[in-house]
């Protein structure tokens, strides 16, 4: 598949690069992006939730009330799980939801999510460009002479660049990644995959490892 390279002002520069049909024309396998984003999601979560047990509740020390001629239930402490204030029943602990992936299915997850973006023809490649001084205005420029700035978008870049970073982390609909960093989810998350001419490298060189 090739696609034309075009230049930061919006305007086509002639030259014509090739998407990999090993990687962008595949047939999407479905099961594996739904396992990569049930993984990238759950990796997400802190799994810091907590609630007191009734042995780490403060207090408890005394007798809450005489034992006969309350018209209550006998009670022997205020950490008791039915009184107020007191331990929680089987409530939720910390604990890892962490789903890990053999790397062939993140791979093959990935390489489908890549070929739903080609068959939709939502893949821009813009060639290499730097950011001299770290502005949002000067991203938004960009944006704005491709005609993408309302779309949500994932720049992939060859290496990670400060300046083009700072120049687009305030950007709401925007995300940039290295290349070889986007994930299922991320890559699926976005309306138009902006592509600098030489993360296409960098991906053909990721998904040609074994």
């Amino acid at each position: 598949m090739e696609i034309e390279v075009i230049k930061t002002n919006g305007s086509k520069t002639g030259e014509m690069v090739t998407l990999s049909p090993e990687i962008f024309e595949i047939t999407p396998n479905d099961h594996a992006i739904y396992m990569s984003v049930r993984s990238y999601m759950a990796n997400q979560r802190q799994g810091t939730h907590k609630t007191k047990e009734r042995g780490e509740v403060r207090g408890g020390g005394k007798k809450p009330y005489s034992q006969k001629k309350t018209g209550n239930a006998r009670q022997g402490t205020r950490r008791s799980p039915i009184m107020v204030g007191g331990g929680t029943i089987f409530g939720p602990k910390p604990h890892d939801y962490v789903v890990k992936l053999p790397s062939k299915v993140k791979k093959l997850a990935r390489k489908s999510a890549l070929s739903y973006k080609a068959k939709e023809n939502n893949i821009i490649v813009i060639e290499d460009f730097i950011i001299g001084e770290p502005r949002t205005k000067n991203m938004v420029t960009i944006l704005k002479a491709l005609q993408i700035e309302n779309k949500k978008i994932l720049l992939l870049t060859p290496s990670s660049d400060l300046n083009i970073i700072k120049s687009g982390r305030n950007i709401k609909k925007l995300n940039i990644l290295e290349a070889n960093k986007a994930s299922t989810y991320e890559i699926l998350n976005s309306n138009i995959l902006l592509l600098q001419k030489g993360s296409v490298e960098i991906i053909n060189k990721t998904f040609s490892l074994n």
